[in-house]
C-alpha cells in the first residue's frame, strides 16, 4: 500500500484520525484490493500539487 501516500484520493480524515482512501469502492473491489487479488489499485492516480500551476503559467 506504499502507493496510496501518493494516491490523490488519500486525504486524512479528521473523524478517523487517520489516512484514509476516498473512493468509493464497492466491496468486491476492496475485498480484492485489501486480500491481495489485485496486484495494483485500479483507482490509483498520483497526486500532483504543482498541476494547477502549471496551468496558470
Amino acid at each position: 500500500m506504499e502507493l496510496c501516500d501518493t494516491c490523490a484520493f488519500f486525504d486524512y480524515d479528521e473523524e478517523q484520525d487517520c489516512n484514509v482512501c476516498t473512493v468509493n469502492q464497492d466491496e468486491d473491489d476492496l475485498y480484492r484490493f485489501l486480500s491481495g487479488g489485485g496486484r495494483e489499485c485500479p483507482y490509483y492516480r498520483a497526486y500532483d500539487e504543482y498541476k494547477m500551476v502549471r496551468r496558470q503559467n
